[in-house]
């Protein structure tokens, strides 16, 4: 399965200031193979709706550039610094995470702050199933078991013995995430959605204590943000996306994968958005949320407040990409429909507040 393409339209950046800067400081990165006296090579990564992601090639070594999406973006958003400094200090600790060369932090090099990292290799779920998965019940069942076992991983790791504590701050983490996507909601909303707003304050009036056991938080854990093995799908290669890791409450982290895993559409809508989750074979929320219990020891008794909050957040981010689109930042028709989907979203969780 190719994983890349030519850059998009819209999406060019300055290869030559580029290329120079590459040249000037990958000798000091020490990767084994590379060979700077080859010509540089782009393609891009087309799958992803937030960071832009472009192959870099020098000879036979393949490197990856992150860089924010173009036009106007939320404050805070789009932190490629921020996943940077994460991916740095995560590595040693939890190798799916992918190792971190260089930040590129001077706008004059491609007009934003950038990172280069290394690439893994294998296959994103994202749209729909690989021949090894596809139509194989007990493949996506093996799957689906090493996905949640993996985030369960990541919230065992302890956060001191691992030299992370300098990352963030747990205490009050959730109450900062419920403001802090309220703020972005208002600020990029393009319509009125009054289940958007009741959504904000439901959330607000019922924030959950801290845990006693503050952890990793990914931010964004979903299949499509995994990398499984070509070989072996059952085993993870790499885990995307760091932009939004923080220390706090990890049920945020399983509250967002419940979520992704069922459709965030109208039944009728289906895209590259859409779950593949729901065929025969994958395990289904009761399953997971067990399987989560059991491996990670955590008490799930808030769980069904960070059901509710993940649906506040996906609709929030998706709006956040349509926004873009509608004022002409983004070019990619992918995003079109992407205010139904938002609708969508918002009345599936009040419906669940209802029935709570």
């Amino acid at each position: 399965m190719l994983d890349t393409r030519p850059v998009r339209h819209g999406e060019q950046l300055d290869w030559t200031r580029l290329e120079q800067w590459l040249r000037e400081r990958l000798p000091a990165c020490n990767i084994p193979g590379l060979d700077l006296g080859s010509r540089m090579h782009v393609e891009q990564f087309p799958g992803g709706h937030s960071n832009l992601t472009y192959l870099i090639r020098f000879g036979d070594v393949d490197l990856v550039v992150r860089r924010p999406p173009f036009g106007e973006v939320p404050p805070a958003a789009h932190d490629v610094a921020r996943e940077y400094r994460w991916l740095t200090a995560l590595h040693p600790v939890f190798p799916l995470a992918p190792r971190a060369y260089l930040l590129g932090d001077a706008l004059d090099v491609i007009g934003s702050v950038f990172y280069v990292m290394e690439r893994r290799y294998g296959i994103v779920v994202r749209g729909d199933e690989p021949p090894s998965i596809k139509d194989n019940p007990s493949m996506r069942r093996r799957v689906g078991t090493a996905v949640i076992d993996t985030l369960a991983t990541l919230h065992r790791i302890p956060i001191e013995e691992a030299g992370l504590a300098h990352l963030g701050k747990p205490s009050g983490f959730v109450g900062r995430q419920v403001r802090g996507w309220t703020e972005r909601w208002e600020r990029f909303k393009t319509s009125e959605l009054p289940e958007m707003e009741d959504l904000a304050s439901w959330l607000r009036e019922r924030l959950p204590p801290d845990p006693e056991r503050p952890g990793i938080v990914h931010g964004d854990f979903k299949l499509d943000n995994l990398m499984l093995d070509a070989d072996s799908p059952y085993r993870l290669a790499a885990v995307f996306d760091w932009e939004l890791a923080a220390l706090g409450e990890p049920l945020v982290d399983l509250g967002m994968l419940l979520a992704y895993w069922v459709p965030s559409a109208p039944p009728d809508h289906r895209d590259a958005l859409s779950p593949v989750t729901d065929r025969p074979g994958w395990p289904d929320r009761g399953e997971l949320v067990d399987r989560y219990a059991a491996e990670s020891g955590r008490s799930l008794e808030t769980l069904p407040y960070f059901e509710i909050f993940a649906f506040f957040k996906i609709a929030v981010v998706i709006q956040q990409i349509y926004y873009r689109y509608v004022h002409g930042h983004a070019v990619d028709e992918r995003f079109a429909s992407m205010g139904d989907r938002v609708t969508h979203l918002a009345r599936s969780a009040a419906r669940r507040i209802e029935r709570a």
